[in-house]
């Protein structure tokens, strides 16, 4: 069952942007920390930001900083992962992670494929 839902995924050239989305499926999303995490083929999952639920801090891995911005809004039980100047990383699979205490769930996943 799933209680978060990503979307906004695709195709685009190097250079280009795209808005990924997270969306709650029957929680409330804003006592969440929600993260998103990428996975290349053959990869292991890894972090590409963050936005606390209780302060609405953010963080982001260091090669997308300055390019990336998270944010969340919470009456619309969705966070969103602005991408911009995306590089040609290839094609990989975008995750939405939402975690309280000791409950965690993830999405499906949406698929980005950066190519020129």
């Amino acid at each position: 069952q799933l209680h978060v839902a990503e979307s906004g995924g695709g195709k685009v050239q190097p250079g280009e942007s795209l808005r990924l989305s997270c969306a709650a499926i029957g929680l409330t999303l804003d006592y969440y920390t929600i993260g998103w995490f990428r996975q290349a083929q053959g990869s292991p999952h890894e972090g590409v930001a963050c936005i606390n639920s209780f302060d609405g801090n953010t963080y982001y891995e260091d090669s997308v900083k300055g390019r990336f911005t998270i944010s969340r809004n919470n009456a619309k039980e969705t966070v969103y992962l602005q991408m911009a100047d995306l590089q040609t990383e290839g094609q990989a699979v975008d995750y939405c992670h939402g975690i309280r205490t000791t409950t965690a769930y993830w999405g499906q996943g949406t698929q980005v494929i950066v190519s020129s």
